[in-house]
């Protein structure tokens, strides 16, 4: 039987809460730890957000995972980019032999790290002449992306490769948010302001192109692959109680589709870092979510989300690693 997008609406739509005995169980944690109250910041929501979704008053992060999908698009051959398409299927390569930014930063994070390259030589279609996936190819990535999460990981990194995203993702955006290209667009691979400015006439004439504003018609009208993906690994986290820390702008766009389906789709997902990607910020406002990090990266694969898994992880190892007031023989003031 093939599946439509109804199909994958139903999937967003079965979702576990979060396991609120747990949570109360770490803020009452959070408040006998050997430190004034509040004195760790935003270190104390993210362990006690942390610990609500994984079910423990004290967990740590031992599994995280880092997943790159990577995607081609039609839109390439409007001139949207500083690169040809040709560089997708070349930086797949250097994933796959470990010689990208995200394998340093992956390792380094001690986090298992998957590469998914999805029909490269299939690119979606030119998306100003129409829809860039059926329904079917949508789907079909949205599974990939689904199936690819790893039942045992404990935090989850999603990250893209794809010539040409950041214009679908800013065709999502307006799509989704409303507003035109021009709102939207940034420099992505480092277009001229020429470039700049066609990115927004093709994001502009894929909006005519394809009036549906309904999100998952949004994903497979103006997405890629590696986005569809993207959300199914999102969503599939949710399933499995997961949490998330979405990457840059590209990213976040797969998790403002699930949004846009529920937002409390998104709820198991935090914001690693604010891309230098001008839009992103609104995006992240969107979802009412604040990113952990803001060191000017734009780079996508998963690059910024992978830093901040070291900030998640210190944030547990104080919240579960540190002695309580009785432990410690200290006077609670």
């Amino acid at each position: 039987m093939t599946a439509t997008l109804p199909d994958i609406s139903a999937r967003i739509a079965q979702r576990p809460d979060v396991d609120m005995v747990a949570r109360t169980a770490a803020r009452a944690r959070n408040e006998m730890l050997t430190k004034p109250p509040g004195a760790l910041g935003r270190l104390e929501d993210l362990a006690i957000w942390y610990a609500g979704w994984r079910g423990h008053a004290a967990p740590r992060v031992l599994a995280p995972q880092v997943i790159v999908f990577a995607g081609n698009h039609g839109i390439t051959g409007q001139g949207v980019s500083a690169f040809p398409a040709e560089v997708t299927a070349q930086m797949v390569a250097n994933f796959q032999q470990g010689g990208a930014a995200i394998n340093q930063l992956a390792r380094d994070a001690a986090a298992r790290m998957d590469v998914h390259a999805l029909e490269l030589d299939r690119p979606t279609e030119d998306f100003t002449q129409g829809p860039a996936m059926s329904a079917q190819d949508c789907t079909a990535a949205f599974d990939t992306g689904w199936n690819a999460v790893d039942v045992t990981t404990d935090l989850l990194v999603v990250g893209e490769m794809g010539i040409g995203n950041t214009t679908s993702a800013a065709a999502i955006a307006a799509a989704l948010l409303g507003g035109s290209g021009a709102d939207w667009v940034g420099r992505g691979t480092g277009v001229d302001d020429d470039g700049l400015a066609r990115k927004a006439e093709v994001v502009d004439r894929g909006l005519a192109a394809n009036p549906s504003r309904d999100p998952l018609a949004v994903l497979a009208a103006l997405g890629g692959r590696e986005i569809a993906a993207m959300a199914g690994a999102i969503a599939r986290a949710r399933s499995l109680r997961i949490p998330v820390v979405l990457d840059g702008f590209i990213c976040s766009t797969a998790a403002l589709v699930l949004h846009r389906v529920d937002s409390d789709a998104v709820a198991h997902c935090l914001a690693g870092h604010l891309s230098a990607e001008g839009a992103h910020a609104r995006l992240l406002n969107a979802m009412g979510l604040e990113p952990l990090l803001d060191l000017g990266l734009r780079l996508g694969e998963g690059s910024g989300a992978a830093l901040a898994i070291h900030i998640v992880r210190a944030a547990l190892a104080c919240h579960s690693g540190m002695a309580t007031f009785d432990e410690a023989g200290v006077a609670d003031g």
